[in-house]
């Protein structure tokens, strides 16, 4: 049996163990390791396990990791969400829509500091689900706004997937950041312009809310400054060439800390459980990590990559029907998987068909968290859409229905980017 072989079969039964429930990194590393057995033997089995997860657990790129997460726990644990909500709906909470527009701002502000889109969820549905119900919006655009809002937190910087896949691909870190930056605010502006429509066209969905002074909507804003102040720190750090994307992350999360001493809204409880959850999430990550890594080492050895750049390469098709493929492939995969694992799962195989393509690979690395963002919103099964359901009580059928108008406009920018790939790259040429 040839190598490429071994490596397909690789891949199946990765997946049969990934149904089964299995950990994916358990399921990865266990995969990898039987497969350069059957391939190189037992002795390089066993020399590749001694030394590949600890080479690549000791990257120093890796470190980023628990340092954007324990940013993102502390903020999550200190309340800054709700101030950004509060903040929000007074200077557009008057609007038609405008409670959930401010779900909109509050969320891609959140992304800009937490990287993770299950923060906008967890915030939102305790906070502002309570406000748009007070005031009797419809519960398919108040669920709808919050879970397609929330997806921002994997595309505006900070992101964890970014992370991981710079990681996997050797790219720049900062560069996927910055790449993030205007299709995320993007993406922000075009989710409130169909909140503004959809309360046009029927405005019992979205009532107006409680007029405020332009006095009041000035102060309002003097909330949102540990926001501002993270990002520009951060990100400034990161474009200015001041620091690296892991020493930003270490910058950050001070920073988080010191704004939380600052406003009073750090306790010894929730630094506590700050720190806790951060462990236990690494725990998580590193295992998936040390997997994934003895995962790639079988699909080298196995070459199936490099087979499968080939016959890519030699199937005579134009390039952009290859990318769609992989576009519909990625948004079948967002409906079952998490952010995290797809990337770990799919990266090592797909990149090297990128590269033969001769696609940009930053300018890919948007396209996929964006084609993620939309994977985990389409039915049937839309890990955002469950996860709300699950926290709000309110039906999945209801959710569904409000998410569907976010979801046509999410195919639509994933169109603009694939088209004008400058959106992506523009921040990006000028660093």
């Amino acid at each position: 049996m040839s190598p490429e072989i071994i490596g397909l079969l690789g891949v199946v039964v990765l997946l049969a163990l990934l149904v089964f429930g299995i950990w994916i990194g358990m399921a990865m590393a266990i995969v990898g390791i039987f497969g350069i057995v059957i391939i190189r033997g037992f002795p390089q089995a066993m020399t590749m396990l001694g030394g590949i997860p600890f080479q690549n657990i000791s990257f120093y790129p890796i470190t980023v990791i628990p340092v954007f997460i324990l940013m993102g726990m502390v903020i999550g644990q200190t309340g800054m969400g709700n101030d950004l909500f509060t903040a929000m709906n007074k200077i557009v909470g008057q609007m038609r829509g405008g409670l959930a527009m401010a779900v909109v701002i509050a969320c891609a502000a959140l992304a800009a500091i937490t990287g993770s889109a299950s923060t906008g969820i967890i915030v939102m549905s305790q906070i502002a689900l309570k406000e748009m119900r007070r005031f009797k919006y419809a519960d398919a655009l108040s669920t709808g706004a919050i879970a397609a809002s929330s997806t921002m937190g994997i595309m505006i910087p900070p992101s964890l997937p970014f992370v991981l896949y710079g990681v996997l691909t050797e790219q720049s870190v900062g560069k996927l950041f910055i790449a993030g930056i205007l299709p995320g605010l993007l993406q922000a502006v075009v989710y409130m312009i169909v909140i503004y429509v959809w309360a046009r066209i029927n405005p019992a969905v979205g009532p107006a809310g409680v007029k405020t002074s332009l006095k009041t909507k000035v102060f309002a804003m003097k909330d949102t400054w540990p926001v501002v102040a993270l990002f520009l720190l951060v990100m400034g750090g990161i474009y200015g060439g001041i620091f690296t994307a892991t020493e930003a992350g270490a910058v950050g999360a001070f920073g988080a800390i010191i704004i939380a001493l600052i406003k009073r809204q750090a306790t010894r409880k929730n630094m506590l459980a700050s720190f806790v959850e951060t462990g236990k999430f690494c725990g998580m990550v590193i295992l998936m990590i040390a997997g994934m890594f003895i995962f790639i080492g079988f699909i080298a050895v196995s070459k199936l990559p490099m087979f499968l750049g080939e016959w890519v390469g030699g199937l005579g098709v134009p390039n952009l029907v290859i990318l769609t493929c992989i576009i519909v492939l990625f948004i079948i995969l967002g409906m079952f998987m998490p952010e995290l694992p797809m990337v770990m799962l799919t990266i090592p195989i797909i990149f090297p068909i990128v590269k033969v393509l001769g696609y940009d690979p930053i300018w890919f690395g948007v396209i996929i968290i964006k084609v993620m963002e939309l994977g985990s919103l389409s039915p049937p099964v839309g890990m955002n859409v469950f996860m709300l359901s699950g926290i709000s009580g309110i039906s999945v059928g209801t959710i569904y229905r409000g998410v569907i108008p976010f979801i046509i406009s999410d195919v639509i920018q994933i169109v603009l980017l694939v088209a004008f790939p400058i959106i992506a790259l523009a921040l990006v040429n000028l660093m």
